[in-house]
């Protein structure tokens, strides 16, 4: 599935500058793209796992970072990609100090957007996802929204949402969902581990 992106990507382009340094990056899970650095920036693309992009900044003591694919640019959360540092694989957020990935001015319309987190996503490994729920679970969590849920980080499988997290039942089915970050997901009550995007 190819990177899906809306008009405010050539927006993005003019905003963030000249990179100094592009970086070849891919994603180590089913990544959110969005349209600013924040869960609260809406969705404009999946970066699938192992699908390559290339990383033209950072904003500064921050996770987020923009890439440009498929003629596009957005924002991902930078403890899901890796890159190659000398001759190290790393996650984005723990490379080298002298790494030379561009400082990227943050966007215009940031005030926009409360980043205000209750708690944080707790990440974790990738796992692999459930199969796709039947229509009648889409259905019902289409149908029963739940008040939307911001934390810190970005929402994958595998990751984990703290206890503070309201989960919603589903007659008749294992899983709970819950909306966080505006994303619906399905979640393992046991674990509290997102086993699937509803996307």
């Amino acid at each position: 599935m190819k990177l899906l992106l809306l008009p405010i990507a050539a927006a993005l382009a003019l905003s963030s500058g000249a990179a100094l340094a592009d970086t070849s990056v891919s994603a180590v899970a089913d990544l959110n793209v969005r349209a600013g650095p924040g869960p609260q920036y809406p969705v404009i693309g999946v970066l699938k796992v192992g699908q390559p992009a290339t990383l033209t900044g950072c904003l500064e003591n921050s996770k987020w970072c923009t890439i440009a694919e498929a003629g596009g640019q957005g924002w991902v959360y930078s403890d899901y990609v890796t890159a190659e540092f000398g001759s190290t694989r790393l996650v984005v957020t723990q490379r080298p100090p002298d790494a030379g990935i561009t400082i990227v001015p943050p966007p215009a319309d940031l005030d926009r957007y409360p980043s205000s987190y209750t708690a944080a996503i707790v990440p974790g490994e990738p796992i692999d996802v459930i199969d796709a729920p039947p229509d009648a679970v889409r259905t019902y969590i289409s149908e029963n929204t739940l008040e939307p849920v911001y934390l810190e980080g970005e929402v994958v499988t595998g990751s984990s949402l703290p206890d503070t997290v309201m989960l919603g039942e589903i007659p008749d089915y294992d899983y709970r969902y819950v909306y966080v970050n505006g994303q619906p997901a399905l979640v393992d009550p046991a674990t509290r581990r997102i086993v699937y995007m509803v996307r």
